[in-house]
């Protein structure tokens, strides 16, 4: 693949049945011409959040012919760093995209591989426009239910913005949600535990901030 601005990073919503804490996501394919960005997006149930955790895969797998591979090192290997987070067909994590706001922060999580976990940081610099994959018979990601004039699906534009001092393995994140599930902490209701299913997962500043101070510790 050699776009001529930004790669798509494809992002499937379904269930992988892997245990991952996660959807079956990830994937690249040529850039498109950007579209008009959708208006008056829906919002998700609770508080607006300011930092996410989005998962793709960094391992090979081909749906029709397309090998939906997209780990943080092809994000990072992109035109300007960045690309276009398509391809979610899932509501809930739609609405949270659609939360998005340019400048945040985001992890990037490792999805349906043999070590799944958070590998590093990306920001959002593109707030939620239309996912033209939707109308594109040819793409895995084609919506025969949805129209051009009333889209049903959105994505953002991500650029990396650093690798983790250490990558940080769900198993290790696991033992600290439980952890803090019976003695209290910032993990105690961590999406990724909770409403592990979801490709985008919302995250507290105080969920965000403890997974990243653990990039200077030692293992658990």
């Amino acid at each position: 693949m050699a776009p001529k601005t930004r790669a798509r990073v494809s992002k499937r919503s379904a269930s992988s049945g892997k245990d991952d804490g996660g959807e079956t996501a990830g994937g690249k394919r040529k850039a498109a011409a950007p579209v008009e960005s959708a208006k008056n997006p829906e919002s998700s149930a609770g508080a607006q959040c300011c930092h996410w955790l989005m998962k793709s895969e960094p391992e090979s797998r081909f749906e029709n012919g397309i090998d939906v591979k997209f780990g943080i090192e092809d994000l990072k290997a992109l035109p300007d760093q960045t690309g276009c987070w398509d391809g979610v067909r899932n509501y809930q994590a739609r609405n949270f995209m659609r939360q998005m706001k340019d400048g945040q922060l985001a992890f990037l999580y490792h999805s349906n591989c043999k070590e799944p976990g958070i590998a590093g940081i990306m920001k959002i610099v593109k707030e939620a426009y239309v996912d033209h994959t939707q109308f594109d018979k040819k793409d895995v990601h084609f919506d025969a239910n949805s129209k051009p004039e009333n889209p049903k699906w959105s994505m953002v534009d991500v650029q990396y913005q650093r690798m983790l001092k250490r990558f940080l393995p769900l198993s290790e994140l696991k033992k600290y949600h439980q952890q803090h599930g019976s003695k209290g902490g910032p993990l105690k209701d961590m999406a990724l535990f909770t409403r592990a299913r979801l490709s985008v997962q919302p995250l507290t500043p105080e969920e965000f901030d403890f997974v990243q101070s653990l990039e200077e510790k030692e293992p658990l």
